[in-house]
């Protein structure tokens, strides 16, 4: 089975709504730089919570991280809000790794 018919059997979600979201050209604060230290990450966390908070679509971009298993900071929820709502990521890495059971 070639990789394109891989890919064709996946149901792809309507992302229109990202083209209004307040998050928009700032992904630096919504994803993770390698080996970003625990204090780095609250103060990018509470960056992008703060734009999350004033998102139109906040609703609409935190179910499709659910649904997708997103890895990054999406709809006001970090990773581990996510799994502890009891949306697991398919492969957690590093410390998350060892603190998601």
């Amino acid at each position: 089975m070639a990789i394109g018919e891989l890919f064709s059997f996946r149901e792809w979600d309507d992302t229109s709504w990202s083209d209004v979201a307040e998050c928009r050209g700032l992904s630096a604060i919504f994803f993770p730089p390698a080996a970003e230290r625990p204090q780095a990450r609250e103060r990018r966390e509470a960056q992008a919570r703060e734009v999350c908070s004033e998102c139109p679509v906040l609703l609409d971009c935190r179910d499709f991280a659910r649904r997708n298993r997103e890895y990054g900071f999406w709809g006001g929820e970090s990773e581990e809000e996510r799994h502890a709502a009891g949306y697991r990521l398919i492969a957690p890495i590093g410390v998350r790794a060892r603190n998601i059971s």
